[in-house]
């Protein structure tokens, strides 16, 4: 009865080990403030953000976002600082980040002699950005009063720096016998930035070979590379029938150079450029329909989640044309969806999107008013 049972069994036991590993990259980035700006932002209304420039931090691009008088009326008198995902996130994918800002004032003494001081900084947070929720961050990060002290006079500042650890997974990995537990030395790899030198080779323009012209305005591009984004552009760039002016310039009927110039923004970076609130819906629908024309799914379907924000009674009507005509299913779901209410129903059929809606689709406009009537 001494034995145990392994002692009894007569062979030595099998032993096996495996460790979990997080999957993480770390970076930060530094969003300085400088005195006039600082007191400019007194007379910002709440609500009102200014961006930091894009960074990288796991393969992701992120911006943090600085309100100088609040994101909301709650909030008034306090500067709010958030980080936001500035990137489209595939549905249901979850970005899981660990995240703070500290405050920094920067001050120049004798002989303008720089010197740093950390003020304040947030507990660490843990966040799955989301395609539904890509900000996050801290509402009443500090008072207005408190970095008014910090004398921000000109030649002075202070720092918003936010430290990112993005998480991209657990992986297990097995141990083997008799290796060390000492920690591996590794390479550190930078994140993906073909987007960065592709968006550089538009801008310079350098080697461009196709020119196009669009309401009077010209651009010029690469045929490679608008031909592996665009199968409708690598068929019409390499046709016999390329060149559709005798002076070699192709030129886009129907097509504002606003919109152009957004397309071929996506098609070197794979990523919108920034808009105007107030002009964001509308570029969203031309862009919509430039992405369809030119068989670029990814920049429709990002185009299609855009537009599903911006459905409201006024737009309604106009929006589900528009998804009706370019087979957007998901678009025409939410816009239906939205209709469901017959208070919006109502107040849609009233707006003057609705004749539009009903010379385009009289079936669409059938199936509204026979739910209306119901």
């Amino acid at each position: 009865m001494s034995l145990s049972v392994f002692a009894r069994c007569g062979k030595k036991p099998s032993h096996s080990a495996s460790t979990l590993v997080v999957d993480s990259a770390r970076g930060s980035h530094d969003l300085r403030i400088d005195g006039p700006s600082f007191a400019a932002g007194a007379l910002a209304p709440t609500g009102q953000f200014l961006n930091s420039n894009a960074f990288t931090v796991g393969g992701r691009r992120w911006r943090v976002m600085y309100y100088p008088n609040g994101n909301r009326a709650d909030d008034a008198g306090h500067v709010s600082v958030f980080l936001a995902l500035d990137e489209e996130a595939v549905a249901g994918e979850e970005v899981m980040a660990v995240f703070d800002f500290s405050l920094l004032a920067e001050s120049r003494g004798a002989f303008f002699l720089k010197t740093t001081k950390k003020v304040k900084r947030n507990s660490p947070v843990r966040y799955g950005f989301s395609s539904l929720q890509r900000t996050w961050g801290y509402p009443t990060f500090t008072k207005r009063d408190a970095l008014q002290k910090l004398d921000c006079r000109k030649g002075n500042s202070f720092i918003i720096k936010c430290q990112l650890v993005v998480i991209n997974g657990v992986r297990t990995e097995p141990e083997e016998k008799g290796a060390s537990k000492s920690k591996v030395d590794s390479v550190p790899v930078p994140p993906p930035d073909l987007h960065k030198h592709l968006g550089n080779l538009l801008e310079t323009k350098k080697d461009t070979d196709v020119v196009f012209d669009v309401g009077g305005e010209t651009f010029a591009a690469h045929r490679f590379v608008l031909a592996a984004r665009s199968p409708v552009f690598g068929a019409e760039l390499f046709s016999e029938m390329k060149e559709s002016g005798a002076d070699g310039v192709i030129r886009i009927d129907d097509m504002e150079p606003e919109v152009f110039q957004a397309l071929l923004c996506f098609a070197y970076t794979d990523s919108l450029p920034e808009m105007k609130k107030q002009e964001a819906n509308a570029m969203y629908q031309h862009l919509l329909v430039a992405a369809d024309r030119y068989g670029m799914d990814r920049l429709k379907l990002m185009c299609e989640d855009k537009l599903c924000k911006c459905i409201d009674v006024g737009r309604a009507a106009t929006i589900l044309t528009l998804a009706d005509q370019h087979h957007c299913d998901g678009l025409k779901k939410a816009c239906l969806d939205f209709l469901k209410a017959p208070a919006n129903l109502r107040a849609v059929v009233a707006s003057d999107g609705f004749e539009h809606l009903s010379t385009s689709c009289p079936s669409i406009k059938k199936d509204l008013l026979d739910s209306l009537a119901a």
